[in-house]
């Protein structure tokens, strides 16, 4: 039945209400609800409640949400709200998209850009002891416990030596004083005049910057870190730190070399983090190490020498021979800092990478078991047969034994194609001169050239290192090798007026240990004998060495130190020196390094803990199969050093 509308009637609702009296009903009904529903968030802390009338969070794809579960050890961590998604950076920020894979934070979801360099430094201070989360979606969280890795070093870091003590300073005590004032000096020199640029010019007072680094900033600094921690100058850590923190940025551009970037940043920063903890310097090597990788996309897995980190280009050395290959020192230089990387992040693609390396070389035929200096990338051939243990081959050999080391003795690959290298070295480049001098000469073909190169100097150390696990009849003759073969080295600076080795010297024409022209009778402040000097010293504990790295000492000091930094000198056969105006990184992160650790205790960075890439920098000896991941919270201020 239809109701008309008749004007002025108004309907009896069904509860026997007119429809004001019912409006006002449900306005007191209403009004009464809110105020209790809002009065449970006014209560104290309510997480139950909340959690019955509020929604579920949505949990995305690759991220992880822990419930708030009594005793589980997550609870409580997410009390605090994520931080709220970033605007977009600033110039001189990172770009978001340099990052590979969205991280994430256990219970919250994470922003997937890179903190900017405040954050970081606000992260490392707030850091739980350098627990590491991994960069890999949908993985589970990564964490790398720093106490757990320092309670299975065996030795303190800086050793045992006494500190503090009132007794009078001993001689070797006074020399180290003496290496850390030099350190100090050109520190300080580079801080003065060329801070943040990547090296120093001592003569105009004045940094250089280079193309080398791809834009990076600041090589000095991070080639500086670990040796500034070592020395104790703590002032000058933190200043160094700070600059990282604040100014080392990576959203760069230009082309940089994969060799250099590695040994020297990526090395550096590993190194100071296992030292510190920090986490600014864990975030900053994996982020660059993720910049690398395009340098990886070839045929055959083997990584070209140049990446653009902007277009995520590669390309070989115009210089190299036809243009296109690859040098065996820089891909064979990556193992080392690539695990590491893998241990630091949770993600296993650095040690694929590198691992492909080796099994690929592992495979191919090798002209009597020597390893040429060229490859190419795309076929995977050998280019030349070019054979060198200095430049252009040094560092492979040095990165076998030291993976064997490093690995805790477990990585067998390694430790046989060491020894086999070592055994093709010995059989086709070691002589002994009519002097007799032992050297390692360098092969073309079958051809030898009777020269050795002042990088080549590093294998009497490199042999030492690795006599102790080599086949029992033969540990002492690789000790002798190793001997001879760095006496051969000091002779080389001996024979020059400076007492102070030239960058090639030859044995023919009646002429022994010396350079035969101009062009190779540079000094550019190498480390690779007093490298030698260092290991053979503790194998032997023979004061010859102390003696010689004291000469090397008193030769940088007389000839290489200027007013403004030390630099490398044109013609070591000369006592006037015509300085060449560059302090390189490799002064302050391995010469003056190795010459400290030479009048050390042997604890201080043991060779039972430690590993040094081939810029010197420390990398932990993997003691244990969990390597730190075990998730606690640690505090690495806490530590002893």
């Amino acid at each position: 039945m239809l109701m008309r509308k008749v004007p002025g009637f108004v309907p009896a609702s069904p509860w026997g209400l007119r429809l004001p009296q019912k409006f006002l009903f449900l306005l007191f009904l209403s009004g009464l609800f809110t105020l209790c529903f809002g009065a449970l968030f006014l209560l104290p802390n309510s997480s139950r409640l909340k959690r019955f009338f509020l929604a579920p969070r949505t949990q995305q794809p690759g991220l992880e949400v822990v419930p708030e579960v009594p005793g589980h050890p997550l609870a409580g961590e997410q009390e605090s709200p994520p931080n709220p998604a970033p605007a977009a950076p600033a110039p001189g920020e990172e770009d978001p998209s340099s990052l590979a894979s969205p991280r994430r934070r256990k219970g919250w979801t994470r922003r997937t850009q890179p903190t900017r360099p405040r954050e970081e430094a606000t992260a490392a201070r707030s850091s739980a002891g350098g627990r590491a989360e991994a960069p890999q979606e949908g993985s589970l969280p990564f964490s790398f416990d720093f106490n757990a890795f320092r309670s299975r070093l065996r030795h303190p870091v800086l050793g045992t030596r006494t500190r503090g003590s009132e007794e009078p300073q001993s001689l070797v005590q006074t020399q180290r004083e003496k290496i850390k004032e030099m350190m100090q000096f050109a520190w300080q020199s580079y801080k003065r005049y060329a801070m943040g640029k990547n090296e120093l010019q001592p003569l105009t007072k004045d940094g250089y910057q280079g193309n080398m680094f791809g834009g990076l900033s600041g090589a000095t600094v991070i080639d500086s870190l670990d040796t500034l921690y070592l020395m104790e100058l703590k002032e000058e850590f933190q200043e160094a730190k700070a600059w990282v923190e604040e100014n080392f940025h990576l959203n760069v551009s230009g082309e940089a070399s994969l060799f250099e970037v590695n040994i020297r940043y990526i090395g550096g920063l590993l190194s100071a983090f296992y030292l510190t903890g920090e986490e600014v310097f864990r975030m900053k090597a994996i982020k660059l190490g993720e910049k690398l990788l395009p340098a990886f996309n070839t045929p055959t897995g083997i990584p070209k020498g140049v990446v653009n980190f902007k277009s995520g280009s590669n390309r070989s050395w115009g210089w190299t021979t036809t243009g296109s290959s690859s040098i065996l020192a820089e891909f064979g230089s990556l193992h080392l800092e690539f695990l590491h990387l893998s241990e630091l992040s949770g993600n296993q693609v650095f040690a694929e990478k590198v691992r492909h390396i080796r099994k690929f070389l592992r495979k191919i035929d090798k002209p009597f078991g020597l390893y040429p200096n060229f490859i190419s990338p795309v076929s995977g051939n050998w280019i030349q047969h070019h054979v060198s243990v200095g430049g252009l081959g040094d560092s492979f050999y040095e990165y076998l034994i030291k993976s064997w080391l490093m690995s805790a003795k477990t990585d067998t690959e390694a430790k046989d194609m060491y020894y086999e290298a070592l055994t093709a070295i010995e059989t086709h480049l070691v002589n002994v001169s009519p002097g007799g001098l032992t050297y390692i000469a360098e092969w073309r073909g079958g051809n030898l050239d009777h020269k050795m190169g002042h990088l080549a100097c590093f294998s009497g150390g490199m042999i030492a290192l690795g006599a102790e696990d080599a086949e029992e009849d033969k540990r002492a003759h690789y000790r002798e090798l190793a001997a001879q073969i760095t006496k051969t080295c000091h002779e080389s600076y001996d024979r020059s007026d400076t007492k102070l080795g030239p960058e090639a010297f030859w044995f023919n024409s009646g002429k022994e240990a010396v350079a035969t022209q101009l062009s190779e009778s540079y000094y550019i402040l190498r480390p690779e004998v007093v490298e030698s000097y260092m290991y053979l010293w503790r194998q032997t504990h023979n004061p010859i060495y102390r003696e010689w790295g004291w000469e090397v000492v008193m030769a940088l000091e007389k000839y290489c130190r200027t007013e403004a930094g030390f630099a490398g000198i044109q013609d070591v056969y000369s006592s006037i020196p015509n300085h060449d105006n560059k302090q390189q990184t490799f002064f302050l992160a391995e010469t003056l390094k190795y010459l400290y650790l030479l009048f050390s205790e042997d604890d201080m960075l043991s060779l039972e803990d430690w590993v040094f890439n081939t810029e010197a920098h420390p990398l932990p000896v993997n003691h244990s199969d969990s390597a730190g991941r075990v998730g606690a919270n640690s505090d690495p201020s806490s530590l002893p050093p």
